[in-house]
């Protein structure tokens, strides 16, 4: 059974910085594109940072320059999201997301790219 643990998310004042962790688990060997989605109440969910097995990554227009996505599968598909200069705009829930459809590749923003797994969640709230 796959599944993705996310970590790291929490409560920051504004201008901080958190580094939010996704472990991919209980997968057959191979590549994946892994993705950052966030969802604040009331909001449609949107796409915040992908990365490639390849190690191509792609950041979305609303965090670019703010956020950097980053992986290592040294032992299991692990993926980071390093944010930075928060804003309490970017207070949502935040979801690892995975799927090995395009061979591991993502497909760069503003593509939309469907994922066959997804993380729990991990909150980040960001207010002074």
């Amino acid at each position: 059974q796959v599944e993705l643990l996310e970590s790291g998310g929490g409560s920051v004042q504004p201008g901080g910085s958190l580094r939010l962790s996704c472990r991919l688990l209980g997968a057959t060997p191979g590549p994946f594109c892994m993705s950052w989605f966030r969802q604040s109440p009331g909001k449609e969910r949107e796409g915040v940072a992908r990365i490639g097995a390849d190690g191509h990554a792609s950041i979305a227009d609303p965090v670019k320059g703010r956020f950097t996505v980053s992986r290592d599968d040294t032992d299991t598909a692990t993926t980071f999201l390093q944010m930075n200069d928060l804003a309490p705009e970017d207070s949502a829930t935040y979801y690892c997301a995975a799927d090995r459809y395009f061979g591991g590749n993502c497909y760069p923003f503003p593509l939309s790219q469907g994922f066959a797994f997804w993380g729990q969640g991990t909150q980040v709230t960001v207010s002074s």
